[in-house]
């Protein structure tokens, strides 16, 4: 079948091994040559979780002939490598395992649990908005890119946002800096089960006008997969259209 894999350049690879650390489902391992190669493609997922942390750009996903993303056999083999713990991160894996904290020396970085709470400022507390007079710029519903359709109305000449699930609750002002005037979808390229996103994006840019397309995610590795696919999705439709990218640390700061 042909689908998005990743791809490593020899010769940009450094030997860090940031990567085999990135990816949840121990697709990349280094070779005794000191380089990252990919185990097995099934081991796979397609989605890129190990871009962000290469320093050298030596990794690229790219749409090809290759074996099927396979989430059990990838459970097993992550299980029986790096324990349960690490195979409970395993993209597209229906057990459901408790999660414990834990370094990068197994799973994703973006499972590390954190603590970002902040002590209250006194003029803060002082100056809070009541809850429910803060008005939301969501103008349309469903959002979730599972249930939207690509011929619904909305999508019409408008300005289009694409937010991973966690967004919305790592910003405080995602409605007014990210979601005012643009019709919004939602997508978690590590939990969902992606496989159709891809054409449905497509679809959606296919047979409507978009003015602006936005993908907004969050700076742990997984979250670039979103923009992966939106990446194939316009050049799929056919159309040219610009992608402007937004990051989002986990302390809600644009990056």
């Amino acid at each position: 079948m042909k689908r998005p894999i990743i791809t490593i350049d020899r010769d940009k690879c450094n030997g860090c091994t940031l990567c085999t650390t990135a990816c949840a489902e121990g697709a990349l391992v280094m070779d005794e040559e000191n380089k990252a190669v990919l185990v097995k493609e099934i081991y796979c997922d397609g989605l890129g979780a190990c871009l962000d942390v290469c320093p050298t750009d030596a990794l690229k996903v790219v749409e090809m002939e290759c074996d099927e993303y396979d989430s059990q056999a990838t459970y097993e083999y992550v299980k029986e490598t790096k324990g349960e713990d690490a195979a409970s991160e395993v993209h597209g894996h229906g057990h459901a395992h408790p999660v414990k904290a834990h370094s990068h020396g197994g799973g994703c970085p973006g499972s590390m649990a954190r603590d970002l709470s902040k002590a209250p400022s006194a003029a803060s507390a002082q100056n809070a908005a009541p809850v429910g007079t803060v008005p939301s710029e969501l103008s349309q519903w469903p959002i979730q890119l599972h249930l939207v359709s690509p011929m619904a109305p909305y999508f019409n000449e408008c300005d289009l946002l694409i937010a991973a699930d966690c967004t919305a609750f790592s910003i405080g002002a995602f409605h007014n800096e990210l979601l005012k005037g643009k019709k919004l979808i939602i997508a978690c390229p590590k939990l969902d089960d992606t496989s159709k996103y891809i054409d449905k994006i497509a679809e959606i840019i296919k047979h409507n006008t978009i003015y602006s397309l936005t993908v907004a995610i969050m700076v742990v590795p997984c979250c670039s997969g979103l923009n992966l696919i939106v990446q194939e999705a316009i050049e799929k439709s056919g159309k040219n259209i610009a992608l402007k990218k937004i990051v989002i640390d986990l302390e809600g700061n644009l990056i």
